[in-house]
C-alpha cells in the first residue's frame, strides 16, 4: 500500500479538500500511473452532491485521467515505464461475460468496476483522478499517442469517447446532418469529432453566446433554441442528434427535428425523469437512445482517430486548490470548454 495526496469530497454536497489515500499495491497486471492531469466532468458533481442517488464517502472524483507509467507489475506486457496512458470511466470488469467478450466492458453484466465511487473485486473503495497515483490493471488503460499534450488528452477519456462512440454507432459521416445539444464539456467535442468524421454539423444551444466557438470548433451551423423560429425552420433536418446537457428538454419538439428513421442520442444524464408523448416516435420510425461512454478498445480508437486529425479538448488548467470554484463555473457553464487539473498542485 502507498498512501497519497488527493482531493475529496468528506460528504454529499462539502466542499472538496486536500487529503490521503491509500493505493494498493502493484499486483502481477497492474500498472502505476504518475497522474499528471485529471478533467473535472460534470458527472464528477452529479455523484460529489448525490445527484445521480446514493454515493460513497469520502469520494475522490475524476474519471479523465492522462499520466505517465511510473511501475508495471511483472506479467504486464502491454506498458512499460514511461509510456504516457490514460484511464477513463471504468478500471475493471468481470471480462468474462457476453459483453466482456464483445469488447463493451462498460455494459459488463455483472458491472464494470467505475474509476471513483464504486467497489473493486477486492471489496475496497475506488479513487478517481484527483490524487498524485493510480493502479489500473494493465487492461483497463490505454496508450495516448504522442501527438496529444496530455492535458488536452485528460477530457478525451469521458467527454471523446462519450461522444465518439454514439457518433460511431449511429452512423456520422459524409452526407450526414448531424446535430449536438449544448456546446459544453461533451458537446464541443460532440462538434470535433463528428466535424472529423465528416458529418454537416449543427449546434443546437440556449443562445448565440457561442456562435464564434462553435464554428471554429467544426460547426457548419448554429442556431439558438430559445428562438421559436429555429423549431420551424429546421423540422424534419436531421439523420441524428447527439443531446450532449444534463438538463430535461422538451424531446418531443427535438424529435421533431430528425429525418424519418433519424435518431436522437442522448449521452447527457438528467437527474429527472423525463415525459414523452410516444407519438413523437411513432410517426416518422424515430428512434430515441442512450450512449454510455465505449469500450477499452473503442476507446483506444478514439484517442488514435483524435490524434490522427489533430484533436484535444478546449481547456482550463487550474490548481487543485481551485477545484470547488471550478463545480461552481460547470454548474453555471462557465467554462470554455473542460476544466483540466494539474496534479503537481494537489
Amino acid at each position: 500500500m502507498t498512501t497519497v495526496a488527493a482531493y475529496a469530497a468528506p460528504a454529499a454536497k462539502a466542499p472538496l479538500e486536500r487529503t490521503t489515500i491509500e493505493r494498493r499495491a502493484v499486483r502481477e497486471h497492474d500498472v502505476l500511473i504518475d497522474i499528471k492531469f485529471a478533467g473535472i466532468c460534470h458527472s464528477d458533481i452529479h455523484q460529489a452532491r448525490e445527484g445521480w442517488g446514493e454515493a460513497i464517502f469520502p469520494m475522490v472524483p475524476g474519471h479523465e485521467i492522462a499520466g505517465i507509467v511510473s511501475e508495471v507489475g511483472p506479467g504486464v506486457t502491454k506498458y512499460k515505464v514511461g509510456d504516457r496512458v490514460g484511464v477513463g470511466c471504468m478500471v475493471d470488469s468481470c471480462g468474462e461475460c457476453e459483453n466482456c467478450k464483445a469488447g463493451i466492458e462498460q455494459h459488463c453484466v455483472r458491472g464494470n468496476v467505475p474509476t471513483y465511487n464504486g467497489i473493486g473485486k477486492d471489496g475496497e473503495p475506488t479513487y478517481g483522478g484527483y490524487s498524485e497515483e493510480v493502479v489500473v490493471d494493465e487492461n483497463y488503460v490505454v496508450r495516448i499517442p504522442e501527438g496529444l499534450a496530455l492535458d488536452e488528452a485528460a477530457p478525451l477519456l469521458c467527454a471523446g469517447i462519450t461522444t465518439y462512440s454514439p457518433l460511431k454507432k449511429w452512423g456520422a459521416g459524409p452526407g450526414k446532418k448531424v446535430a449536438v445539444i449544448g456546446l459544453g464539456g461533451l458537446g464541443h467535442m460532440g462538434v470535433k469529432i463528428a466535424h472529423a468524421l465528416g458529418a454537416e454539423v449543427t449546434v443546437l444551444s440556449q443562445s448565440l453566446r457561442k456562435k464564434d466557438d462553435g464554428l471554429k470548433l467544426g460547426a457548419d451551423h448554429y442556431y439558438a433554441t430559445s428562438d421559436e423560429n429555429t423549431f420551424k425552420e429546421l423540422a424534419g433536418s436531421f439523420d441524428l442528434i447527439l443531446s450532449t446537457v444534463s438538463a430535461p428538454l422538451n424531446f418531443g419538439a427535438y424529435l421533431s427535428l430528425l429525418k424519418t428513421g433519424g435518431a436522437l442520442v442522448n449521452v447527457g444524464a438528467p437527474e429527472e425523469p423525463i415525459a414523452l408523448n410516444l407519438f413523437s416516435l411513432i410517426g416518422g420510425n424515430k428512434t430515441l437512445a442512450g450512449s454510455m461512454i465505449g469500450g477499452i478498445a473503442e476507446t483506444q480508437e478514439m484517442l488514435d482517430f483524435c490524434a490522427e486529425h489533430g484533436i484535444g479538448a478546449e481547456i482550463e488548467v487550474i490548481a487543485a486548490s481551485e477545484i470547488n470554484e471550478a463545480y461552481e463555473r460547470v454548474v453555471n457553464s462557465d467554462v470554455r470548454y473542460r476544466f483540466v487539473i494539474d496534479t503537481a498542485t494537489i
